[in-house]
């Protein structure tokens, strides 16, 4: 299981697809209260004095330390759900044991 690297060139399409390929979850990336356009970059949506820079990320990430990380680094809110993305994931999973829910 390869770690992900994300940066704030990293469009949201491909954050997506990448989570979704690697461990099987679906990533909900809000821009304010709605869903983030695609095709935009993290750094084009992010809020406020988020420090930047990037995050690493492998399976055996919690949901919600991965959440809090992308929140504090880019100031963008995400949510993981499941690989049907019919449910939200609880915070204290693996984004491996996400993916099989």
């Amino acid at each position: 299981m390869a770690d992900i690297k994300i940066s704030g060139r990293m469009a949201v399409k491909t954050l997506k697809k990448q989570l979704k390929d690697a461990y099987g979850v679906t990533v909900r990336v809000y821009n304010g209260a709605k869903f983030a356009d695609d095709d935009a970059t993290l750094a084009s949506i992010r809020k406020g004095d988020a420090k930047g820079g990037e995050v690493s990320v492998n399976g055996h990430t919690l949901v919600g330390n991965f959440e809090k990380s992308i929140l504090e680094n880019f100031g963008i809110k995400i949510q993981i759900a499941n690989g049907a993305d019919t449910k939200l994931s609880d915070n204290g999973i693996s984004l491996s044991a996400a993916g099989k829910e």
